[in-house]
């Protein structure tokens, strides 16, 4: 699978063929728009190339039309990955360094996404109802709550390196509490316990002090 980026030669085999026969490529990106980059015939019209650049991640269409001897019609459907993030294309509350340290051991080649999946589900599941010291990026600023924050999404990271990462489908947590705080989310069977979260993510929480992390809620559900 290529990535964002990459420049490859796209290839063409052609049988029967002769000097009659040629080729024209159409490239449709995911935005729609077509391009058609030139194409260079060898081997008597037997193999047609040429350049194409994704320039963008998701699914390219290339559209071989070939005419003369050979005539055909033939589509070919590329997936582009994205670019792997680097640690300032995300927002993570820990950095690839910290997460290595806490493992005591190199971190997975997908830390950067692990650490960023990890710190999306600290803000959406758990701090809502919190209040702490923040700069303009929605960063905390005291090293107490920065420290507890890059050890929780850190202990997120090495819990799925055991169990897997979660897929969301279990539903959310049910009945952990966090110092005074009671959270108790999810309904029906679609239900988890508290291994549906690393153990080590509410250690953290619960080691930062009230004056610096603030809970305005008793109860979850949000």
């Amino acid at each position: 699978m290529p990535d964002v980026g990459d420049l490859v030669t796209a290839r063409l085999d052609v049988s029967p063929a002769d000097e009659t026969t040629t080729a024209v490529l159409v490239v449709t990106p995911p935005s729609g728009a077509v391009m058609t980059p030139v194409v260079t015939g060898t081997e008597d019209g037997a193999v047609w190339t040429a350049p194409v650049t994704y320039t963008s991640a998701g699914l390219w269409r290339l559209s071989w039309t070939v005419t003369g001897t050979g005539a055909s019609v033939q589509h070919e459907v590329v997936a582009v990955a994205p670019a792997p993030p680097t640690m300032t294309d995300v927002r993570s509350y820990a950095t690839t360094t910290q997460l290595a340290n806490a493992l005591h051991a190199a971190p997975p080649l997908d830390a950067v996404e692990l650490l960023e999946r990890a710190t999306r589900l600290l803000d959406s599941d758990f701090l809502k109802a919190a209040v702490y010291d923040v700069d303009d990026d929605g960063m905390p600023t005291d090293p107490v709550v920065q420290a507890a924050f890059a050890e929780a999404v850190c202990s997120q990271v090495e819990f799925w390196g055991e169990v897997g990462v979660e897929t969301d489908v279990s539903g959310p947590l049910q009945g952990v509490a966090i110092g005074s705080v009671q959270l108790q989310f999810g309904a029906g069977e679609n239900r988890s316990g508290p291994d549906y979260y690393a153990p080590g993510l509410f250690r953290a929480l619960q080691t930062i002090p009230g004056d610096k992390l603030r809970w305005v809620a008793s109860t979850g559900g949000w």
